[in-house]
């Protein structure tokens, strides 16, 4: 084969090379090398671009899953406060003195003299009774009395007689002594008789009813020509009149157990009636019960109110504002309580955001806030509403509590300058 059919076919002869030939071989490998020393460096550089791309893609990845896995919650720092409390009681008022008036003496009724809502004062008349029977009987001891003074008489001067013969030995010393003893007796039975006659005269006074006190006539059981019967006793025997005094009144309270130790006699509290509107009226608390009542759990307590303007009517039902002593005391919202089958818990969170779920000791509850006993320090953030799904461990976002805004210079000094 021609070394033009060589040339043509691309296949070298085994001849001798051409230098130039051998240089332009040279070049060619060389960049050769080049291009496929760039082609690595390409691939090199893009597989560590995609490495880094993964590596970034993977830490955003834990970073928004960790971002997911924290729940936003509100949370609110509880500290110890010196705050009084005010309880609301019902009450039903009554009248300071309230007086019901029975007949002494069975009778009928003569007349009335004051009807209810009449204002009586102390001493005056109500209404008078007819007592026939007891009429009857003032009399017929009046005769008693009669009879036994002349009983008496003549025990004395049997007595006289017997003694003077006694004196002349004409009658033995028994016969005289039996005659003293009539003596005494009958004067015993002129004293019964006396105190009879005394007791029927005074009945005889009762014919007329007086009112025991100030008031307002605020109940009348009986017309003219009624039969009454003495006494409060059964039977037909009932409060002729009612006497209320309405200034000042009395009222009753029951206060729970829990807060009995905090009442003392002496405090202020304010009385509201619905009827009224927003009118207050101030009451002294007048006593307590010192005891708890075992049934109901609570002491009663007595609260005196002026009434001079008349507003305020016995029986009316009112509402007490009872305030109670002031002490230190650690108070949580009613919504950071979580309840479930472990018992009573609230979620603190601590420096970490992380959550604790802490076990606590109710006391009273107060409304929108419930007193913590034990299981729980001053100081901590709980969680506020928690979720269901809130456990222990969790990570949680809050936002920071406002800074403290204090008054600027200038107001301060003009705050000052108002205070007398």
């Amino acid at each position: 084969m021609s070394e033009e059919r060589h040339t043509l076919l691309a296949i070298h002869s085994t001849g001798a090379a051409d230098p130039h030939e051998l240089l332009q071989r040279q070049e060619v490998i060389r960049r050769s090398k080049i291009a496929a020393a760039v082609v690595v460096l390409l691939l090199l550089l893009g597989g560590a671009r995609t490495v880094f791309s993964q590596s970034q893609k993977m830490e955003q990845l834990k970073a928004d899953i960790q971002t997911r896995s924290q729940i936003n919650v509100k949370t609110q720092v509880v500290n110890l406060r010196e705050a009084g409390q005010t309880v609301a009681l019902p009450g039903s008022l009554q009248g300071y003195v309230q007086s019901p008036i029975y007949a002494r003496v069975p009778g009928y009724v003569k007349k009335w003299h004051k009807d209810i809502g009449s204002r009586v004062r102390k001493g005056e008349v109500l209404a008078e009774l007819e007592t026939p029977e007891t009429d009857e009987q003032l009399a017929q001891a009046l005769a008693t009395k009669q009879q036994l003074a002349a009983s008496l008489e003549l025990a004395k001067s049997t007595e006289a007689r017997w003694v003077a013969l006694r004196a002349k030995d004409a009658v033995s010393q028994q016969e005289v002594d039996e005659k003293r003893s009539n003596t005494t007796q009958a004067m015993a039975n002129l004293a019964s008789a006396e105190a009879n006659m005394q007791r029927l005269k005074q009945l005889s006074n009762f014919k007329s009813l007086i009112s025991p006190t100030d008031g307002v006539i605020t109940r009348r059981n009986v017309d003219t020509g009624d039969l009454v019967d003495a006494g409060a006793g059964g039977g037909l025997a009932r409060a002729l009149f009612v006497v209320t005094q309405t200034d000042p009144l009395r009222l009753y309270v029951n206060v729970p157990q829990s807060y009995a130790q905090q009442i003392k006699p002496g405090q202020k509290v304010s009385v509201s009636q619905t009827e009224l509107g927003a009118k207050k009226f101030e009451g002294k608390l007048a006593r307590t019960a010192a005891s708890i009542d075992p049934l109901t759990r609570s002491m009663q307590v007595e609260i005196s109110l002026d009434n001079k303007d008349g507003l305020l009517l016995p029986g009316a039902f009112v509402q007490v504002d009872l305030p109670l002593q002031k002490k230190s005391t650690l108070t949580i919202p009613n919504n950071a309580l979580i309840i479930r089958g472990q018992g009573i818990k609230v979620a603190v969170v601590g420096a970490d955001n992380r959550v604790k779920m802490q076990a606590l000791t109710l006391g009273r509850n107060l409304g929108e806030q419930v007193e913590v006993l034990s299981g729980l320090e001053s100081g901590v953030r709980l969680v506020l509403n928690p979720p269901d799904a809130l456990s222990e461990g969790d990570t949680v976002n809050f936002n920071p509590d406002p800074p403290k805004t204090e008054a600027p210079a200038k107001d301060q000094a003009a705050a000052q300058k108002d205070k007398p």
